[in-house]
């Protein structure tokens, strides 16, 4: 057999995201299951907003877009009555992107779901494995 009939493996990279986008999904279908519909882009929004409210230019960095890719997801959201866009009270110039009643308790049902999901990952790779997983995750993102 040659290198070139034997199947690849997956880089850690490529599982790395691939575990991503699969959480990622089952984090939507929770909250959408909850009843708070929306698309898996919206998480982005979510990820990042503040229970206090944030600038869409904070959002945007957060989420590593542009702010006009995030002012898109925004005013999604707004129609879909999760966000609304409120004047800053420390800069008469700029607006603050809030949660409304009904985006916290979309954000209640997610993490609900994460935790759903935190749940499950102890129950596939035990207590220390996942404290492993969490540990190895941490060091590798503060090299970021």
């Amino acid at each position: 057999m040659s290198s070139t009939d034997r199947p690849q493996a997956a880089n850690t990279i490529a599982m790395l995201g691939q575990a991503y986008s699969l959480l990622g999904f089952k984090i939507v279908d929770g909250v959408v299951g909850a009843g708070y519909p929306q698309k898996p882009s919206h998480s982005a929004v979510f990820a990042q907003i503040k229970r206090e409210g944030s600038r869409l230019t904070d959002l945007a960095k957060g989420a590593n877009m542009t702010p006009q890719s995030m002012s898109e997801l925004v005013a999604e959201l707004v129609e879909l009555g999760y966000v609304e866009r409120k004047p800053d009270p420390t800069d008469g110039r700029a607006k603050l992107i809030v949660l409304t009643d009904r985006g916290n308790a979309c954000i209640d049902a997610a993490q609900t779901t994460i935790q759903g999901l935190e749940d499950h990952l102890t129950a596939i790779l035990g207590d220390r494995g996942h404290r492993q997983l969490r540990t190895l995750l941490t060091k590798l993102l503060a090299e970021g």
